[in-house]
């Protein structure tokens, strides 16, 4: 049998280039004559934009530190041991890093165990152990506290967290089973399953106390004080933590069945991770808390050996590091200062877009439309937007007031737009009127400003053809709704020089969007591969295969939404100018769907009702049913799940060819960003490669073997 030391020796090993933690103990007197205590600090040696994280290297630093109280405990040199982090961050958990290198069964039973072995020890000490969550917690860092006696929480703390499920793992290191112990199996289920499938949401210092997790809570400012003040008096027995009993009986039973179907509406069966951790909080039933352990473990180490994993790591790589390094922007000292944006147009998005360049850059912006009601609505949905940040309090008086201040509305482009840095405009999808807006700008706009477009399909090379300046008009192009998408893809049209292009690149940073530079090819990254891939399945629905069978088969992606629904979102009349649009480039590849083309002509908004009586589940609509015009062709749901994923993979595969992007990882980056479609997948290209797709239809993987996948 390894010691918990050998076997951290051994991971230490794979992982030679761990940020590693060192576990500083030092010891005082605790207030009021409570005793002497010794205080355990997290840290890596950077600061907070660095957050601590526990490699091989930082449990073995931990657990020598442990080695250290334990003994001072058994001697009844200390009457109790904390633990808390560095300013802003107490841990955020595994380092990912070394799980990638990962090659092995037993290598990853070995990180499981490890992780467990160190903590566990904090719950065996002779004394009492207390957490003292000052900031950040996620993960390794949220379970290091769940092992301690008692725990306390900052009002300051911004992001709590056991984020495992979306990444494609199990709270490994104790989350699974003590927290449905500590708090009950319905508050558990939520935190580890539904807060991580809905995007990952944190919780705040007030919610971890209010959940049960936190025995106390203190403001940020004197925290650690107050804290200590309050475990003097809980060693006293002045103060005694009461805690809820856990119903072991049906609501724990209710509250797994629950997750499953969470689980199920989120990921359909794709992605195993969240099943894993369910199925470990239901045998967490009775308790035992050393078998649940077993079980984090051994689910540890076998999802860290599959796909879907290295998938979700890939993908978060992608968003927290490539996605703020965008490949192919120019050099940032390029970019030109921004005071104040052009909005042309005044629609929903145009004005969905004045209100987010309003919040973020705080510059004066003003939108121009054909007329003065509709400039006026324009202006009033800004207003009502502030009004609604106000009522929640996530704005003040103050600022509600200046940023109303800022935004205005004009007819004149000539009197809005003569000293507008950045243009932007959100007129309809056709290119004779883009041009003519663009001639118009132009005209009156100063010779530095940025001419922007936020078109989804169009030429943009084309679209600045007939000015005298083409070289500063750039494809800007948002996703819906733009408040919540992140992606941002920024087109570079023939001409467009350098500077125009780095001004695009410093406002969408400032935006807070994720910046991807694509080349002027038909629908950019985002819009050509959902045509296509919605395409194919129009295309098998047309050809005989019922409506149900075709959308059941992509099911076992895990997609957010059904192609279907996902086309009553964008709206059936865009779908079909996108698909016509991609026709005219490829219409090899690209049909126009009769069947659609009737759906939009008939005026339909989707292709499904939703009736209260059956739950607002979608049903086809039996007037959609009646214009349907179908051949003879039925395809099961497998080989129509083959057809589109071939399809993708050889459109994904033509387009590097064509370097509309500089990598595959920007395809993903754009689909995870943009189409929300889910990190287990890691955008789609790891899937292919291991579905063997990819090899199937273009003849070779998308990404090299180790990336995205367990290392050759």
């Amino acid at each position: 049998m390894s010691t918990t030391a050998e076997l951290l020796k051994g991971a230490a090993e794979l992982f030679p280039d761990e940020v590693v933690t060192s576990a500083h103990v030092r010891h005082f007197e605790l207030p009021a004559g409570a005793g002497r205590f010794a205080l355990i600090t997290l840290d890596n040696g950077f600061d907070h934009t660095k957050p601590t994280t526990f490699g091989p290297q930082s449990l073995a630093n931990l657990n020598t530190a442990i080695d250290q109280v334990e003994a001072e405990a058994a001697n009844g040199e200390i009457v109790g041991v904390g633990i808390t982090g560095k300013p802003f961050i107490f841990a955020v958990g595994a380092d990912l890093k070394g799980v990638e290198l990962l090659k092995k069964h037993d290598e990853a039973l070995a990180i499981g165990k490890g992780g467990h072995d160190v903590f566990k020890r904090l719950s065996a000490l002779a004394v009492p152990t207390f957490a003292y969550y000052n900031g950040a917690a996620m993960g390794g860092g949220v379970e290091v506290g769940l092992h301690c006696t008692y725990r306390t929480v900052s009002k300051a703390l911004p992001a709590f967290s056991l984020p495992e499920v979306f990444l494609g793992l199990v709270p490994g290191w104790g989350g699974c089973a003590i927290l449905p112990n500590l708090i009950g199996a319905e508050k558990a289920v939520s935190v580890i399953i539904e807060n991580s499938l809905n995007q990952n949401r944190q919780l705040k210092g007030k919610q971890v106390f209010e959940l049960g997790i936190a025995d106390a809570i203190f403001e940020g400012a004197d925290f650690l004080e107050q804290s200590l003040i309050w475990t003097a008096s809980v060693l006293k027995g002045d103060v005694s933590v009461d805690r809820a009993e856990i119903d072991r009986g049906e609501a724990w039973d209710q509250a797994v069945a629950k997750g499953r179907a969470i689980a199920d509406s989120k990921v359909h069966g794709a992605a195993p991770a969240a099943y894993r951790a369910l199925d470990i909080i239901e045998a967490a039933k009775d308790g035992d808390l050393q078998k649940g352990f077993d079980a984090e473990d051994q689910a540890l180490a076998d999802l860290i050996m599959g796909g879907e994993l290295r998938s979700g790591i890939y993908a978060f790589n992608l968003v927290q590091k490539r996605g703020k390094r965008p490949a192919g922007a120019p050099d940032k000292s390029l970019a030109r200062p921004v005071t104040k944006v052009g909005v042309v147009g005044a629609g929903l998005m145009a004005s969905q877009l004045a209100l987010l360049f309003l919040r973020r850059l705080e510059v004066p912006v003003v939108l121009t439309d054909i007329d003065q009601e509709r400039v006026d609505k324009g202006v009033g949905y800004v207003h009502g937007e502030i009004e609604k940040l106000l009522g929640k309090g996530r704005i003040n008086q103050d600022k509600a007031n200046r940023l109303k201040g800022l935004v205005s509305g004009v007819l004149d482009k000539a009197e809005g737009f003569a000293d507008a840095d950045f243009i932007i405009e959100a007129v309809f999808e056709e290119m004779s009127v883009k041009q003519k807006v663009f001639a118009e700008v132009e005209a009156v706009a100063p010779a530095h400003a940025i001419l922007a477009t936020n078109t989804s399909s169009l030429s943009v090379s084309e679209m600045a053809s007939k000015l005298q300046h083409p070289e500063r008009v750039v494809g800007f192009h948002f996703f819906n709704p733009v408040a919540i998408l992140p992606l941002l893809e920024i087109v570079r049209g023939e001409k467009t020089d350098d500077a125009s292009l780095a001004t695009a690149f410093g406002v969408a940073k400032k935006l807070k969007k994720t910046a991807v530079l694509t080349k002027d090819a038909p629908a950019f990254v985002v819009n050509r591969i959902l045509t296509r891939f919605m395409g194919e399945i129009q295309d098998i629905i047309d050809e005989g295969t019922p409506v149900a069978v075709a959308e059941k088969a992509v099911e076992p992606l895990g997609l957010p939404m059904s192609p279907l629904v996902l086309l009553e979102l964008v709206g059936p009349a865009i779908g079909l100018h996108v698909s016509e649009t991609l026709n005219r480039s490829f219409p090899e590849r690209f049909k126009v769907s009769p069947n659609l083309k009737a759906v939009v002509e008939a005026g339909k908004r989707g292709f499904y009702v939703y009736n209260a009586e059956n739950g607002f589940k979608p049903e086809l609509d039996p007037e959609v049913a009646a214009l349907l015009k179908q051949g003879d062709v039925v395809l099961t749901e497998e080989q129509a799940r083959d057809r589109v994923l071939d399809a993708v993979a050889q459109e994904i595969g033509l387009m590097l060819e064509e370097g509309v992007v500089a990598e595959a990882q920007d395809i993903d980056l754009c689909l995870i960003t943009g189409a929300g479609w889910p990190f287990h997948l890691g955008g789609i290209t790891p899937y292919l490669d291991r579905e063997g797709v990819s090899e199937r239809v273009n003849g070779k993987r998308f990404l090299a073997q180790g990336v995205a996948s367990v290392p050759a």
